[in-house]
């Protein structure tokens, strides 16, 4: 998920100009931790989910794939290179491959290839590492999350706390793991509900780029389910119908009949001048929340109006993309930093914004 192509000089009107109350900052404004406080953690670890936790996030965003022996972790990919130490691995360097996974070849190591328990002997890394240095402070510390692991935190915290922490999962090319003996949507749904959430009003959504899992998801469970899209391309079990397509009127009616929401790319939400294209209203009608992706506080990922400084790796103000965000009547956003959304929907975004005097 990321708004770099999408929201960029072109949104100075709107997000320079526009000036909402504290009170349209509510708290009906969902704060989802975008794979956990990832832009202040290795992404996808119980240390990002717990640090996501701690900064007041409604929600923290688990992706989850499969291993060899059938356990749900999180990742956002099923390829890991990226994202922990696998290639430097002398143990492991015969399981690189290529695989053809959603009609496109991909090359690395793969979690269905790795038993939980070669798995748990990877550490992770930061996935960004040129722009987020901190973070690489934190390689080597923490393992590979199970999906059961990352619920016992959140019951745990919420014993501590005293307020519900809600989960907002992904199953990832769900079709392709399918295809390999992996049911994705069925080993969601056995841990959730044997966790404990089983209706509407349980603090869960499921999301998933893929259409006919989540029409399974809606025959086997009453937990909310959201329908990702992209502003390109389309999904993977659907070849020849678009996201554009699914997001007609017509397509958007489809979707409702099955979901309860969909989660879309920012650049679908706000046109080229920062005002709402319609969606999150067309959305609406049809009985449909809307929660966007992915808010990044670099400056590499935000709009020109909201860069401090010229450094991509520079922290920007990405709290103009919030308030243009709720200008247009969206639910929630994704996020990688919960801590700076949480505190501009309290009303203290000049926290944020110091230095550029909104």
């Amino acid at each position: 998920m990321g708004i770099r192509a999408a929201l960029n000089g072109a949104l100075a009107p709107l997000l320079l100009g526009l000036s909402l109350p504290a009170m349209a900052q509510g708290s009906d404004f969902l704060i989802i931790a975008h794979r956990g406080a990832s832009g202040e953690r290795p992404e996808h670890t119980l240390a990002a989910y717990d640090r996501a936790i701690d900064q007041g996030a409604d929600y923290i965003e688990p992706d989850l794939v499969a291993t060899k022996d059938g356990v749900l972790v999180a990742r956002h990919e099923n390829e890991i290179s990226g994202t922990t130490d696998v290639a430097d691995r002398p143990e492991f360097a015969g399981r690189r491959t290529t695989k053809l996974i959603d009609r496109e070849e991909v090359s690395g190591w793969f979690t269905e290839d790795f038993t939980l328990a070669e798995l748990r002997t990877l550490r992770a890394r930061e996935r960004l590492p040129q722009l987020r240095v901190a973070n690489t402070a934190f390689d080597g510390l923490y393992q590979v999350p199970t999906l059961a692991e990352v619920i016992a935190l959140v019951q745990a915290r919420e014993a501590e706390t005293g307020r519900r922490i809600g989960l907002y999962p992904e199953i990832k090319h769900p079709a392709y793991f399918l295809g390999i003996g992996h049911d994705l949507a069925a080993m969601l749904v056995e841990e959730l509900h044997t966790a404990g959430y089983r209706n509407a009003d349980d603090p869960v959504f499921i999301q998933s780029f893929e259409v006919m899992p989540l029409q399974r998801l809606d025959t086997m469970t009453d937990l909310r389910l959201v329908q990702l899209v992209s502003a390109q391309g389309g999904a993977a079990d659907l070849p020849g119908t678009t996201y554009a397509d699914m997001l007609s009127g017509e397509g958007l009616a489809g979707i409702a009949a099955y979901a309860d929401g969909i989660g879309a790319e920012l650049r679908l939400l706000l046109d080229d001048e920062g005002a709402s294209t319609g969606l999150v209203d067309a959305a609406h009608a049809a009985g449909l929340v809307v929660h966007g992706w992915t808010l990044r506080k670099e400056n590499a990922f935000l709009p020109f109006a909201a860069r401090v400084g010229d450094d991509p790796a520079g922290i920007g103000c990405e709290s103009r993309v919030l308030r243009a965000l709720v200008e247009a009547g969206t639910d929630g956003v994704f996020t990688d930093d919960p801590g700076r959304s949480v505190t501009w929907r309290q009303g203290m975004e000049n926290l944020l914004c110091t230095v550029i005097g909104d």
